[in-house]
């Protein structure tokens, strides 16, 4: 990809990734939709922390692209997914950086939920 303009722009500002080496679980509707032992957690100024799990760890049946998209200037360019279960639906309620920055390679084909917008998913660790 290429340098992030964020961090070049506001060196200052802090976007700290972090592996998680317990087990993480994503839970909806009592039902999981991803869990994996390779999670990446964000700690980015003035943001909730955040957990980037694998593609491969994710129930992607669950997840629609939708058209909506987002730029981070520190990560790049972010792609959402809806996410629906047998009872609910929720509005570009995933997002991946498909691309990101060189700075956040790491964060690349990972998917994060919107549990602060969406109380209803459940991120935490596995039992």
């Amino acid at each position: 990809m290429a340098r992030s303009p964020g961090h070049q722009k506001w060196p200052n500002h802090k976007v700290q990734e972090h592996p998680v080496r317990e087990r993480m679980r994503v839970e909806l509707d009592g039902e999981v939709l991803a869990e994996s032992q390779d999670v990446i957690r964000v700690d980015e100024d003035n943001h909730p922390t955040r957990f980037y799990f694998p593609r491969s760890a994710v129930n992607m049946a669950r997840l629609q692209r939708s058209t909506s998209t987002s730029e981070c200037p520190f990560k790049g360019l972010a792609r959402y997914f809806n996410l629906s279960t047998g009872s609910t639906s929720l509005a570009d309620a995933v997002w991946s950086y498909e691309q990101p920055y060189d700075e956040h390679r790491t964060l690349a084909e990972r998917l994060a939920f919107y549990d602060d917008r969406y109380p209803q998913i459940k991120v935490g660790q596995s039992s």
